[in-house]
């Protein structure tokens, strides 16, 4: 059975069968293409393999990266890649990443599945869906960012902040706004243009698989795939009573982004998985260059910092009103 998704700004085709056709299809929240699609548009193919209990192959052709990942100088082969008892082999063909990914659970992996099966969940699809797409886009010239974004009318809004501070709420009213999401947790840019980078909406009033955080995971009932955002919002959580909005300087809302994104758990292994890839290959960067991609996003459009009350109770639609006010008021008031 093959799954195909937009993710990162590529297309994304998954082969696989049983669980783990189920679980690509579930990581599409509801935004799985068309089958029928012109196949020289897939970007990144991935094939899961059935189970197979022999170690995986690190022959003469194949020299070592680091503990547990080798290459022949253009094929990389991860064993338990990402901590998800997957072994990886990455095998870029011009244009096109091809991934073959082959289960190999130990028991540590099946009592992990047993204590805590969101996480063998997240570490899943991080290693056949996520990471892999990540990094192709990183050999296109994207680095990844630990954001939320959406656009309402003619803004398109990049979100920062720390975890917990309220991305995923504030993202969730976008349709009373009349807004299209384009990512709860994850995109990538090149400094200009932003993509989303697919993967369920998370909620606490959601329906679906139980998340960390007490969240469970939903569906999109209509997603964007890129834009080139107007502003950048830096989010905090304070006692105030209403909320309240400045401007920011480019320095300031570049340092929250890469600072969100690097604090990030969802990427905490995309660092090794991109060096080692990179390493392997010789294709794209052994270390995204985060910092100074941010550094061009920021300096071409405005950012603010928005105070949010304790209890949330802000939607997108009045997001836009407030900056629209900012935006009214003389210079010398309204920037910081």
């Amino acid at each position: 059975m093959k799954v195909r998704l937009r993710s990162a700004g590529l297309v994304v085709e998954v082969e696989a069968h049983g669980p783990w056709a189920d679980l690509a299809r579930e990581a599409c929240a509801g935004q799985e293409l068309a089958a029928g699609n012109d196949a020289a548009r897939i970007d990144v193919s991935v094939r899961i393999a059935h189970h197979d209990s022999r170690p995986v192959s690190h022959g003469a052709a194949l020299r070592p990266l680091t503990r547990g990942a080798w290459s022949d100088g253009s094929t990389v082969v991860m064993a338990d890649a990402c901590s998800s008892g997957l072994d990886l082999e990455l095998s870029p063909q011009g244009d096109h990443l091809r991934v073959l990914a082959t289960p190999r659970p130990t028991w540590r992996h099946h009592l992990l599945g047993l204590a805590a099966p969101d996480r063998r969940v997240l570490l899943n699809r991080a290693a056949v869906l996520q990471y892999p797409a990540l990094w192709w886009a990183g050999v296109k010239g994207r680095v990844p960012l630990h954001t939320s974004a959406a656009t309402v009318g003619d803004c398109a809004l990049v979100f920062a902040g720390p975890g917990g501070v309220g991305k995923s709420t504030l993202l969730a009213t976008v349709d009373a706004a009349g807004g299209v999401p384009l990512s709860d947790n994850l995109c990538v840019t090149d400094g200009r243009t932003v993509h989303g980078v697919l993967e369920p909406p998370r909620r606490d009033e959601g329906t679906g698989r139980r998340m960390p955080h007490g969240r469970r995971e939903g569906t999109w009932s209509r997603l964007g795939e890129s834009v080139e955002p107007t502003a950048i919002i830096v989010l905090r959580r304070g006692q105030q009573a209403e909320a309240a909005i400045h401007r920011i300087s480019p320095e300031a809302a570049a340092r929250e982004l890469v600072g969100g994104t690097y604090s990030a758990g969802e990427l905490r292994r995309y660092w090794t998985f991109a060096a080692t890839a990179a390493l392997g290959t010789g294709l794209g960067p052994v270390h995204p260059p985060v910092a100074a991609v941010c550094d061009d996003l920021a300096a071409g459009i405005p950012a603010f910092e928005l105070h949010l009350p304790p209890t949330p109770s802000l939607g997108l639609r009045q997001v836009v009103d407030l900056l629209g006010r900012v935006g009214e008021q003389p210079r010398e008031v309204w920037q910081s």
